[in-house]
């Protein structure tokens, strides 16, 4: 069976390209960079290339400000655990409430640890609230970590302007963005776009490189204490020896998207705009979350009213539809996404959505066989509901107060 694959906010296929850049880097040029000899000194090269070019993706940003991670998680625990580490006086820290949970977990194990954490919140749309931002800031606050895009929305938050009040509050303040479902699909330039962002993440999966390499931007000046202890790797800030052939591949990935963002933007949005305006037509009561936002142009995170997501995502599976019903690390809890509720999504909602999420390999093919099967699976679905009305194709007229 051939597969349709649109869960790309959860992992992205490696690109050919990608996959060429990495392989001598497997076979032939195997050496550890930190060796002495000439063989070893030239992947150490490598390195260096691939880094420099990554700065310079990130709008010519000084390449000694690029640290090498193993995932986007590891980029976020370093930039939070790093930062009250490294500024031991303020114990204060500002997130949201629909953060990725490599960024929630983390907070709130620095709650258990003293720190005080505040946690906003989000309208209907995914919107952040910047009145309840800037009364949150304080002369304690240590740290800004908010999101630049929602992995299961797309909603995109304003980080230029959310990191530029932040400064102009408090100079001292670290702003820090998980930009793992940004950097390849957006525009992102530290020197100019976003020069008030101290900390950036990323990860190689979610842009066509393999997993087990990420990225984290640390601007020249700000307090940053290392995360992991060990040898003299990535100028003392992380120890581990490098993983050559994944940051050749992350360099490369990062290099093709930015070549074709704009060719790709457009295609995508396309594709992605298509499915929901027929999904939308095709199956009644169902709510597009995040529609009056600003969103990644490869996402649609649909609801759809009384009946569950896992039921949907068994059936797409088994006509070889890959889609997800939120974030793929939640994906083995039963409780509905934390997202969806911080958005108050209704509760004849909130368990019925699923994310579709597109890459530059999805075609008109791949939407044409979402859209000739899911509404028919929602038919059926919905045929075993007790708060659907079959005859008339609508909810019960009761079916509000049932699910209560």
């Amino acid at each position: 069976m051939k597969i349709t694959y649109l869960d790309n906010n959860a992992t992205t296929k490696v690109a050919p390209e990608v996959y060429e850049a990495m392989i001598p880097y497997l076979t032939e040029d195997y050496f550890n960079p930190s060796s002495m000899y000439e063989p070893a000194r030239q992947t150490g090269d490598a390195i260096a290339e691939a880094r420099k070019s990554i700065a310079d993706a990130l709008g010519h940003v000084d390449p000694k400000e690029i640290l090498f991670t193993g995932c986007a998680t590891e980029s976020n625990n370093t930039a939070i655990v790093g930062s009250a580490n490294g500024n031991p006086n303020r114990k204060h820290i500002i997130t949201t409430a629909v953060e990725h949970p490599a960024v929630l977990e983390v907070c709130r194990e620095m709650e258990r640890n003293g720190y005080q954490v505040t946690y906003l919140g989000v309208d209907r749309a995914g919107n952040l609230d910047m009145k309840e931002f800037i009364r949150s800031l304080s002369q304690t606050t240590l740290l800004v970590s908010i999101m630049h895009a929602n992995n299961e929305t797309g909603v995109v938050f304003p980080i230029e302007q959310l990191s530029r009040i932040t400064k102009q509050t408090d100079p001292s303040i670290i702003f820090h963005t998980d930009a793992t479902q940004t950097v390849g699909k957006l525009p992102i330039d530290l020197a100019s776009g976003l020069p008030y962002v101290d900390l950036l993440s990323f990860s190689g999966h979610k842009l066509h490189a393999p997993k087990g390499i990420g990225a984290l931007f640390i601007r020249r000046g700000t307090r940053c204490r290392p995360f992991m202890l060990g040898g003299h790797q990535e100028d003392g800030r992380r120890g581990g020896t490098e993983n050559v052939p994944y940051i050749v591949g992350l360099s490369r990935a990062l290099t093709l998207a930015m070549e074709r963002r704009e060719e790709d933007e457009a295609r995508i949005e396309k594709l992605r705009d298509r499915l929901e305006k027929e999904l939308l037509e095709k199956i009644p009561s169902v709510q597009v979350n995040g529609h009056d936002a600003p969103r990644l142009p490869n996402t649609l995170n649909i609801s759809i009213h009384y009946i569950e997501g896992e039921g949907m995502l068994f059936q797409l599976s088994s006509f070889g539809i890959c889609a997800s019903s939120g974030s793929a690390c939640t994906s083995g809890s039963l409780e509905p996404s934390h997202v969806l509720r911080a958005m108050k999504v209704p509760f004849t909602a909130v368990h019925g959505s699923m994310r579709f999420s597109l890459s530059r390999y999805n075609t008109d093919e791949d939407i044409d066989k979402v859209l000739e099967v899911f509404p028919q699976i929602v038919t059926n679905l919905r045929k075993l509901s007790p708060y659907w009305d079959n005859e008339r194709n609508l909810p019960r007229a009761d079916a509000s107060t049932l699910v209560q």
